[in-house]
């Protein structure tokens, strides 16, 4: 009996290498059939259902993309491309919150277990791609409300100094108390505003070697805060000093800057990722 099973194991292993050589041939139907096979033998394996649903998301296959994921997220709630794609696959159909969600998930696990990974940089900007989109739908129908209720304040207003006999009706002229009290509607409904338009980050929340906004800060013994990938890149390739003060500098100095990284996401959030990200 325990030999069959390790059998199916290997085989479905098998299946998942050959599916992994057609798929870097772009072979997707080839891939996705050796995937399936595979899955059919050991469905408790998650690493076979993130790999079909790679090919799928190749195929721009979206519901099929979630229904893998889906899977694989609830045998493995650790898995990183299974979060990672299946918030793409819920902002396809315009689940925002849901997606977000999911992508936020996949950064926080993916950080916890490859920080400098391609993928971490991927999916934080995929995550504020989906923020930016929220807020900017928010932020539209937030202004197009606004803009009516402003109006409807306006003709309100109006229609009442009509009838206190400080508005003429048929030139629409207005005495200097209506005129007042219609330019302090227009500051304040400015200020309501003010929410929804984009603003630049401030220059502390920006590396000083990207000139980005940090996504994971570590702070040196002079003192001053890096992004984490950028400083140890810089320590790797350039040599063992800080970029800046050129003191002697090693990756086991760096420390989390917390304080800042708080200060980012406040930021983020409090802008609705309304800034550019390149």
């Amino acid at each position: 009996m325990a030999k069959g099973v390790i059998s199916a194991i290997d085989q479905a292993e098998q299946l998942k290498q050959d599916g992994n050589l057609y798929f870097k041939k772009n072979r997707l139907g080839a891939a996705i059939d050796a995937y399936t096979e595979a899955i059919t033998l050991c469905p408790n394996i998650p690493v076979y259902w993130t790999n079909r649903a790679l090919c799928h998301r190749k195929r721009n296959d979206w519901t099929r993309v979630e229904e893998d994921c889906l899977k694989a997220v609830q045998l493995d709630h650790k898995s990183v491309k299974g979060h990672y794609m299946l918030g793409l696959a819920l902002l396809q159909r315009e689940k925002y919150a849901e997606g977000i969600k999911e992508l936020q998930r996949a950064l926080d696990l993916g950080r916890g277990a490859h920080p400098n990974s391609y993928m971490v940089e991927e999916i934080w900007q995929e995550l504020a791609t989906a923020k930016y989109e929220e807020w900017e739908r928010d932020s539209t129908k937030r202004s197009y409300d606004l803009r009516n209720l402003e109006e409807s304040c306006k003709i309100a207003l109006k229609e009442k100094h009509v009838h206190d006999g400080n508005l003429n009706e048929e030139d629409d002229e207005v005495t200097d108390s209506t005129s007042e009290q219609l330019a302090a509607l227009k500051l304040v409904f400015s200020k309501a505003a003010e929410a929804d338009t984009p603003t630049e980050v401030p220059d502390y929340l920006c590396c000083k070697i990207t000139l980005d906004i940090y996504r994971d800060p570590v702070i040196t013994p002079s003192g001053l805060t890096y992004e984490r990938a950028v400083i140890l890149d810089h320590l790797d390739k350039v040599g063992k000093f800080d970029p800046i003060t050129r003191e002697t500098l090693l990756p086991s100095q760096l420390i989390p800057n917390l304080a800042i990284k708080e200060a980012v996401e406040a930021f983020l959030e409090k802008h609705g990722w309304a800034y550019k990200t390149e």
